[in-house]
């Protein structure tokens, strides 16, 4: 089977969406695209790119080393096995929940990832912010069980993009809400709002890819709510549109932060959760709605007690 890569096909489509959304902007919702903030977004894509190229050969290489260890054999024409293909995209799909929700659970990871979140404005070039440095979180070994499967890496390699393709129309203000019936099975506008949002109630949920089922079976889905504006970005804003910045600021912050800790401490700076500090002197997301729930006298929300700043690790990367 020739190798085939959707989002290649998929690029002038998403041109053709970005330029319509922007008259769509210009005519209701100006604040929508803010100029720098998009080339900004345009260059993570560009940067995105090349960084995949670099190292897509390699994941590829080491994916189709550990496909001679499968437990299951599809055979030499795996590709004509139909009910594979909706299969691996439903598992994929899986994955990216997995691995998504590693992305702003482990500081490591989130050090990567926090590129996609950083735009206060979401539209659809916000989708183009993909992460430069994703492969030094080695998340692409949560594709190693569907491969063990017996999966062929090309196959998942396809139907990845197609997961990608999906997750671009999201990134709107455009679409309100989609039917209901849509709503509860699939990823759309409103629930991906919820995603990049940085209110306390917000923080940390909806990771699905296409199915915001996993979000419902595994405690992590939260609906947008009409009465609350959602404000995007980050918990602490970059407040620049320095591209290089953009790009590698939590991982400066993350090494600062395990350069200057406690011997006994440095591995969790690493491993721990964004916001997590061994002196309680900032807040993690879960610290953050916690304390925003007592605020609003919710049942069962615990007072959450932070340390004021008084140490050097103290007012870095914040969770988000």
């Amino acid at each position: 089977m020739p190798e085939f890569s959707p989002t290649q096909y998929a690029v002038p489509l998403f041109v053709v969406a970005v330029l319509a959304e922007m008259i769509w902007a210009r005519l209701r919702a100006p604040e929508a695209y803010e100029p720098m903030d998009t080339l900004v977004s345009l260059a993570f894509g560009l940067g995105s790119t090349v960084a995949g190229a670099l190292f897509g050969g390699f994941a590829l290489y080491l994916f189709i080393e550990a496909y001679e260890y499968r437990i299951f054999d599809f055979g030499a024409e795996w590709w004509a096995v139909w009910w594979a293909w909706p299969l691996c995209f439903v598992l994929d799909d899986l994955k990216y929940y997995w691995v998504h929700r590693a992305g702003h659970r482990i500081r490591w990871m989130w050090a990567a990832h926090v590129n996609h979140h950083s735009s206060q404005h979401y539209n659809l070039s916000t989708a183009l912010r993909q992460t430069w440095t994703g492969p030094f979180t080695f998340g692409l070994l949560f594709a190693l069980p569907l491969i063990l499967l017996g999966f062929h890496p090309l196959m998942i390699a396809i139907v990845g993009g197609f997961n990608l393709i999906y997750q671009f129309w999201i990134h709107t203000e455009a679409i309100k809400r989609m039917p209901r019936w849509f709503e509860a099975v699939m990823n759309t506008p409103s629930h991906h709002r919820v995603h990049h949002a940085t209110n306390p109630r917000y923080l940390d949920r909806n990771y699905a890819g296409v199915f915001i089922t996993w979000d419902k079976m595994f405690g992590t889905f939260e609906a947008e709510r009409d009465d609350e504006k959602i404000r995007y970005g980050i918990v602490k804003q970059l407040g620049s549109f320095n591209l290089l910045w953009s790009v590698f600021h939590e991982w400066i912050g993350m090494l600062g932060d395990i350069w200057r800790a406690p011997m006994r401490h440095k591995l969790s700076y690493l491993l721990r959760e964004p916001g997590w500090s061994h002196d309680g002197s900032r807040e993690t997301s879960d610290m953050i709605r916690e304390r925003w729930r007592a605020r609003q006298g919710e049942p069962g929300a615990e007072p959450v007690i932070s340390v004021a700043p008084g140490n050097p690790i103290a007012g870095s990367h914040e969770a988000a």
